[in-house]
């Protein structure tokens, strides 16, 4: 019998009976999205930022409540010039110097050089924009409403279609606030309904902040005059042209019945509807002047219905009703809410930061080695379109890509790490040495050709696939017996940072390394070209992984495994299939090393999946859903279903919750390997004990 979805999604719709300052809910639809308190808008940003739900620890719950896009950046002025040759450092290798960008100043009290102030405009330009701020605000009142005011407050998401409600009581009057985010537009719609609003005593505030380079802060309200608003008003429609230094943007306001919009201090605007009890408004952000008319908050809503109702429809669904496992409703709840979560911020045209569109991290920018775990679960589930909307910016920046290569001496493209929508690298200590984010395009385009194995596919991603090659078959060096990979280089398990200069041979990167040039070579295959004699001999030839005391080393080189941070030795036998690197006995007693002895309070939410994958592979479901349900810090999952991680920084981290969806989708599918023989259970990831009754449709088997 077929799964019902909507009995499986709406048990999981989230409801809220409090204000929750680290568990806000967001509407979206990947290019853009909205983020809110618990009066259903952005009335009270400093309770999230603040944390004032913790008084005893205020940094717990630092969170930004963003009103972000794909397209929505910022640069500020560049007086200087600089360029990222400004922050360049020669580094010695067997080919001789080689140039990386590694100069970001990260001391405090550290005098800056001229090519570390470059490094820092760089790293924090372009940063990602808070569009806009959307509140509720009460006029006349002294001092302002606290969130503890507001009583009698039920939040609640309702995911089968991708409506946010909210209601609460203020000064005794009810308040109703309706949130939607139209499913093709950026575009947020709201109905509010309350007595406050005739008497005058309710209205909506909409405000406009100047770019922030801060780190984690998309807002700066401490420069009004940095930026300029002007409005354009016809009727019920106003225009807000925004200009910030060099960039613009528009957000077009338009509002049903006789309210009225009016100005503020500098950038911020109420809207009041002081002749009604009912007050709807919708607000489209572009990054150019609007020609198309815009929907309704009807309108809207019922786009929000059927987009979201379609979406869990298709694809893949799994089932974990009856299990005897008492976590089996609360691991079912984290993969309801993480494929809503990674809809709304990791399916967008470009590459998601690790915080989605919720709020910036590394001032907005994403990062390529984590997009494998933001999105390929979508190929898996089903959804393969949500993967490729963001394939085509690698083909954009092939050109960047190339001239990186071609500085440091290489053939083809080498891939950024840290980086915006310019496909320009950001400087760093960390970023610019890693090599693990170099086979990701060759894993998603043999992904998607598994799901559609026919010549358009092979033609879509040919050149990414080619060039991706060319730069693993050059960027190791021979020593006269092997191919090494070779400093400076940081791991997956970026704790070895300061051992750039002497790190060789990374346990995960060579099994990569092979698998990402044997796939390569089947591509070339596909499309009747010969093997590439190159590419063969160094797949042929890499180093072998070091084993040390009968399990796999993180590196060849000294200190060879720190057991904090990413056990990334797993990957090359969990993320990745078998290859003739990995012998599975080693593995299997690397698997229970790492297990009983690492400083997992270390790890991030991604390590978790990392290890239930691995667990499966070596035929052991039990350890495999531990893994996922392990009790860590890092592994837990929020009310609103985001996986927390670090909450002054980090307080969201959406590859942790990619990374469930494909672990999960892995455990019920099964990967190369794990072809059913007669009898094999259906979900072969799983314990075949009865503790779980899984019933799972629609998924893609793993890589």
């Amino acid at each position: 019998m077929p799964i019902n979805r909507q009995e499986l999604v709406t048990r999981h719709n989230v409801r809220l009976t409090g204000a929750d300052a680290q568990s806000p809910l967001s509407v979206g639809n990947g290019e853009f999205a909205f983020t809110a308190d618990i009066t259903g808008l952005q009335t009270f940003p400093d309770f999230h930022r603040q944390g004032l739900a913790q008084p005893d620890n205020p940094a717990l719950s630092s969170m930004q409540l963003g009103t972000q896009s794909q397209w929505g950046w910022h640069t500020l002025p560049n007086p200087q010039n600089y360029t990222l040759e400004d922050a360049l450092t020669p580094f010695s290798t067997t080919r001789g110097p080689v140039t990386y960008p590694d100069r970001f100043p990260d001391l405090e009290g550290h005098v800056l050089t001229e090519a570390d102030k470059a490094g820092k405009w760089l790293y924090s330009n372009p940063h990602r924009l808070n569009l806009g701020q959307v509140g509720l605000t009460f006029p006349g009142v002294t001092p302002l409403p606290a969130i503890g005011d507001l009583t009698g407050t039920v939040q609640t998401l309702d995911l089968w279609r991708g409506w946010l409600t909210s209601r609460f009581r203020y000064a005794g009057e009810a308040v109703q606030v309706q949130t939607v985010c139209h499913p093709e537009l950026d575009l947020l719609a709201v109905r509010i309904e309350s007595g406050l609003l005739k008497e005058g005593k309710l209205a909506v505030e909409i405000a406009f902040p100047y770019g922030s380079d801060n780190w984690s802060v998309a807002t700066d309200w401490e420069h009004p005059e940095a930026h300029t608003t002007t409005l354009h008003i016809n009727g019920n429609t106003c225009v807000f042209e925004r200009k910030l230094d060099a960039d613009t943007y528009y957000a077009t306001l338009t509002w049903a019945g006789s309210a009225a919009l009016v100005p503020g201090e500098p950038h911020h605007y109420q809207l009041a509807a002081p002749d009604a009890d009912a007050l709807e408004f919708v607000l489209h952000f572009s990054p150019r002047p609007g020609t198309v008319k815009l929907p309704s908050f009807t309108e809207t809503l019922d786009a929000s219905a059927s987009h979201w109702q379609d979406f869990w429809q298709q694809g893949a669904a799994i089932d974990f009703s009856g299990s005897a496992d008492p976590r089996a409703p609360e691991l079912e709840r984290r993969v309801v809410l993480s494929q809503y979560l990674t809809a709304i911020n990791c399916a967008g045209s470009l590459p998601p930061q690790e915080t989605g569109l919720v709020l910036n991290s590394w001032c907005g920018k994403f990062h390529l080695e984590m997009h494998w775990w933001h999105a390929v679960h979508f190929a898996l589930w089903g959804r393969p379109g949500l993967l490729e909307r963001s394939l085509p910016w690698y083909k954009e920046i092939l050109p960047m890509a190339r001239a990186t290569a071609e500085r440091q001496g290489y053939k083809g493209v080498r891939w950024p790490k840290q980086v915006g929508p310019d496909g320009r690298e950001a400087p760093s200590g960390i970023g610019p040495f890693l090599i693990w984010q170099q086979p990701h395009p060759i894993y998603y385009a043999e992904l998607l050709w598994r799901l559609r194995p026919d010549p358009t596919t092979l033609e879509n991603f040919r050149e990414i696939v080619f060039e991706t090659a060319e730069f693993m078959a050059s960027f190791p060096y021979f020593d006269g017996e092997r191919y090494v990979l070779g400093s400076p280089l940081i791991p997956a398990q970026e704790s070895y940072a300061v051992d750039r200069e002497k790190i060789i041979n990374p346990t995960f990167e060579l099994a990569y390394w092979h698998w990402g040039l044997e796939t390569a070579q089947r591509w070339r295959e596909r499309l009747g070209l010969d093997r590439n004699p190159a590419w063969e001999q160094v797949k042929n030839n890499l180093a072998r992984p070091t084993v040390r005391d009968g399990v796999y080393a993180a590196m060849e080189s000294y200190p060879y495994t720190v057991r904090t941070d990413h056990p990334s030795m797993l990957c090359a036998y969990g993320m990745l299939p078998p290859t003739p690197l990995i012998d599975p006995a080693i593995m299997r007693e690397t698997l229970a090393t790492v297990t009983a002895e690492w400083d997992w309070p270390s790890t991030w939410g991604w390590d978790y999946p990392v290890l239930a994958m691995c667990a499966a592979r070596l035929g052991d479901p039990h350890g495999a859903v531990d893994a996922l349900l392990m009790e860590m810090p890092k592994n837990l999952y929020l009310p609103n279903g985001h996986n927390r991680q670090v909450p002054t920084l980090l307080p969201l981290y959406l590859p942790g919750n990619g990374g469930l969806l494909a672990a999960v989708a892995m455990l019920a599918a099964g990967w190369d390997g794990a072809e059913a023989p007669l009898g094999y259970p259906p979900a072969p990831g799983f314990p075949a004990d009865g503790s779980w009754q899984v019933r799972a449709e629609g998924f893609y088997r793993m890589i």
